[in-house]
């Protein structure tokens, strides 16, 4: 019985791999993985030279006996070199191929640990994609405070202009939209990341768009679309920062300090 129902569910792992990627509607999601022309072990991948400095510098942060403490800011590196995914062979230790081919630099070889420990860790966190995403892969918070202030439209808007759905590519390649959980900017609610991936690691940003609406999302897309760089935080003109809107209704002045230092023989 227990063989059938692991058989099932590896037949329905397949199935979904094998959809063509425009009708998958999954990307950080799935932890498993299956070899695909993309994404394989025997795929050619390592850091590029300007990164091989940055890896450098990371690990300058760790105890030599600690370099798998290394392992998220690696990874992270890695994914913004790759386009905004990261790819098995990017994670992989040294794979020697039916040519002789040796990677030399993959995150599993630098942290000097097994490749399962690497595997483990990208697929917990959610924000490392296992699958390709838009060169600005715009990810809308849908935790409470946000959804009670209208994420769920701000998603639609997004999902409707672009065509696309939960995780797929636009045909061009620009765009994707994803989700993600609390973000830490409830009192700007409802609000979405746009992670950069157009310039690779060099250029890459990760910014937050605050106090947005279904149009003003539209006005952001089509922003970046044109290749400009719209200012991020609040998008509401009548708010500073997270200060509330209109301006301060209390503490206008400076508050009187106490009578004394000693607040006890006062």
């Amino acid at each position: 019985m227990l063989g059938r129902l692991a058989s099932t569910r590896l037949q329905e792992i397949r199935r979904v791999f094998t959809q063509p990627s425009s009708v998958r509607s999954l990307s950080t999601a799935l932890n498993y993985h299956i070899n695909s022309p993309d994404n394989n072990p025997e795929q050619a991948w390592e850091f590029s030279d300007a990164n091989k400095a940055k890896v450098k510098e990371i690990l300058s942060h760790y105890p030599s006996n600690y370099k798998q403490s290394a392992v998220i800011p690696l990874l992270d590196l890695a994914q913004q070199q790759h386009g905004g995914w990261l790819p098995v062979s990017a994670m992989n230790a040294d794979y020697i191929g039916s040519e002789g081919y040796i990677a030399p630099v993959r995150v599993a070889k630098v942290i000097e640990v097994a490749p399962i420990r690497v595997y483990e860790v990208a697929t917990f966190y959610s924000m490392f994609n296992r699958a390709k995403v838009g060169k600005y892969h715009l990810l809308v918070c849908g935790t409470t405070p946000c959804m009670i202030r209208g994420s769920r439209d701000i998603e639609s808007a997004l999902l409707k202009h672009l065509g696309v759905k939960r995780n797929e590519v636009t045909k061009d390649g620009l765009f994707s939209v994803g989700e993600m959980e609390c973000m830490g900017s409830c009192v700007n609610a409802p609000m979405i990341t746009v992670a950069d991936y157009s310039n690779g690691s060099e250029g890459y940003t990760y910014n937050y768009y605050e106090d947005v609406t279904p149009e003003k999302v539209v006005e952001l897309v089509e922003k970046l679309r044109k290749g400009e760089k719209p200012p991020a935080g609040t998008q509401n003109p009548r708010r500073i920062m997270s200060g509330p809107e209109g301006g301060n209704t209390t503490l206008l002045g400076e508050p009187k300090p106490p009578p004394c230092r000693d607040l006890d023989a006062c």
